[in-house]
């Protein structure tokens, strides 16, 4: 299985339904893993870091201190 360079997450913001916001950011895959062993994603700052398993699930890493970002869906992109 071939592992994705890059993804789009895609974070939800307010009350879930038609009302919630979102943002997305793209994130290119690191030379790193995660604890999950999973490779390691970073946007263009380095402030975004997330473990992407082959299955899609996404392990927000904090790269800060007092950050507690909520898991976003992730797309591959080619």
């Amino acid at each position: 299985m071939r592992i994705p360079d890059r993804y789009r997450l895609t974070f939800t913001h307010g009350p879930s339904g038609t009302g919630a916001d979102t943002d997305e950011v793209v994130v290119e895959r690191t030379s790193s893993l995660g604890p999950g062993g999973h490779p390691v994603y970073c946007d263009p700052t380095g402030i975004l870091r997330a473990e992407i398993s082959g299955a899609g699930e996404v392990r927000m890493l904090a790269s800060g201190g007092y950050q507690s970002p909520r898991p976003p869906s992730a797309e591959p992109l080619p």
